[in-house]
C-alpha cells in the first residue's frame, strides 16, 4: 500500500512541477495578469477539471509561485552567506547582495512577480510571509553576529523616529538596537530598488558598469547599517 501511496506522490508533484513550468513560461510570456488556469490546463493536454485538483483557482496558483520566487531568492542569500564563511561582515554583506542580483537577473519574470507591480485582484495570504522574509532574514544576521561580535557604528537616528524605531526593532530583530532596524529596514528597500532599477530597465543608457556600480552601492548599504570595515 505504501508502494502505491509513494507513486501516486511522486504522480503528483511531477504534475504540479510541470503545471507550475509552465505558469512560468506564460509569466514570461505575457506577464501574471494573463496567467489563465485554462491556458495551462490547455498546453499541458489536460482539462481544466484536472488541473483545478491541483490548483482551484488561479490566485491558488499565483501563491505557489511567488513561494517559490521567495524561496529561491531566499536559498541564493542563504547560499551565499554559508559559502562566505568566516570573512568580515562586510565582505558577507556584499556577497549576499550580489547573490540577491544575480537571481533576480538570471530569473527576471519570477523577480518582477514578487517584487514588480501588483497583480490586480490578487491578495497574498500569510503562506508568503515567510518565504518572503528568508533575504531580509541573512542580511539581519550578517548585522547581528556583527552586533556580537566587533559591535556596530550606530546611525543616528532623530528623537521623533524612536517610537517607530524601537517598533520596527520588535518586529524584525529584537536583539539589535533600535536604530540598526531603521537602518536595516532602508538598507533591504533600497537593496532591492537599485535590483528593481537594473531588472527594470531605468539604468538604461544611464550605468554602464553595474557590476562596479552595484558592489559600490552593497559596500554604502553596508556602511548605512553600521558594518564596520576593519583592516
Amino acid at each position: 500500500m505504501s508502494a502505491v501511496r509513494g507513486a501516486r506522490e511522486r504522480a503528483r508533484a511531477e504534475v504540479t512541477a510541470a503545471i507550475k513550468d509552465e505558469a512560468r513560461r506564460q509569466l514570461a510570456d505575457q506577464g501574471a495578469v494573463k496567467l489563465s488556469l485554462r491556458a495551462v490546463a490547455r498546453e499541458l493536454g489536460m482539462v481544466s477539471s484536472g488541473l483545478y485538483r491541483y490548483f482551484p483557482s488561479r490566485d491558488d496558483l499565483l501563491t505557489a509561485l511567488i513561494v517559490d520566487a521567495y524561496d529561491a531568492i531566499g536559498e541564493a542569500a542563504e547560499s551565499a552567506l554559508a559559502a562566505a564563511g568566516q570573512v568580515k561582515a562586510p565582505a558577507r554583506w556584499a556577497a549576499v547582495c550580489a547573490a540577491a542580483r544575480r537571481w533576480a537577473i538570471g530569473h527576471p519574470h519570477e523577480y518582477a512577480l514578487i517584487y514588480g507591480s501588483p497583480v490586480p485582484g490578487y491578495t497574498a495570504p500569510q503562506a508568503t510571509i515567510g518565504p518572503a522574509s528568508r533575504t531580509g532574514q541573512v542580511l539581519i544576521t550578517i548585522v547581528r553576529d556583527a552586533h556580537r561580535a566587533d559591535g556596530l557604528g550606530l546611525p543616528a537616528i532623530a528623537g521623533e523616529l524612536r517610537p517607530e524605531a524601537e517598533r520596527l526593532a520588535a518586529d524584525i530583530a529584537p536583539d539589535l538596537p533600535p536604530p540598526v532596524a531603521v537602518a536595516l529596514t532602508a538598507a533591504w528597500a533600497q537593496l532591492f530598488g537599485l535590483i528593481s532599477f537594473e531588472i527594470f530597465g531605468q539604468f538604461n543608457r544611464l550605468v554602464e558598469d553595474r557590476d562596479v556600480f552595484f558592489a559600490q552601492a552593497a559596500g554604502q548599504l553596508a556602511d548605512s547599517v553600521g558594518l564596520l570595515r576593519r583592516e
